[in-house]
């Protein structure tokens, strides 16, 4: 029965990987969100990442073209940190070993399988500040 169960969970992984995960993002939870201000828009550099840590979250949040992108901070591949990268041809490139993630989606540009979860994001302006928003989980 072991032997069962491991060539089903190894052939479900192998389906998964092909498809980008979607089948098992289908009946992933799926929390409450709420836009949270996680930085102001004069912190950023263009082009640059910043890290920020708000409300458990370490999020690497990028200002490309006057748009704001946020995404998790940790790079998939040995953890880089890529609040700490640049942003080239609409990729956040981790500075560890240069793997690039589109901004847009948070897949990875050369293996569309290797995403980082990216969040809704938008500069809105409170009392006479310009914020950077995401909509982040609320648990």
């Amino acid at each position: 029965m072991f032997r069962e169960l491991t060539f089903d969970f190894i052939a479900l992984c192998s389906i998964c990987s092909r498809s980008g995960g979607s089948l098992i993002q289908r009946f992933r939870y799926h929390p409450v969100m709420s836009w949270t201000s996680v930085c102001e828009l004069q912190e950023l550099t263009p082009d640059q990442g910043r890290y920020v840590e708000i409300g458990g979250f370490e999020l690497a949040v990028f200002l490309h073209h006057g748009r704001v992108y946020v995404m998790d901070n940790y790079c998939p591949h040995a953890g880089g940190n890529l609040g700490g990268g640049h942003v080239e041809d609409g990729c956040a490139v981790c500075p560890w070993h240069h793997w690039a993630f589109r901004l847009e989606s948070g897949q990875l540009r050369d293996s569309p399988g290797v995403v980082v979860k990216t969040y809704p994001a938008r500069i809105c302006e409170h009392e006479g500040r310009k914020l950077v928003q995401a909509d982040l989980p609320i648990y």
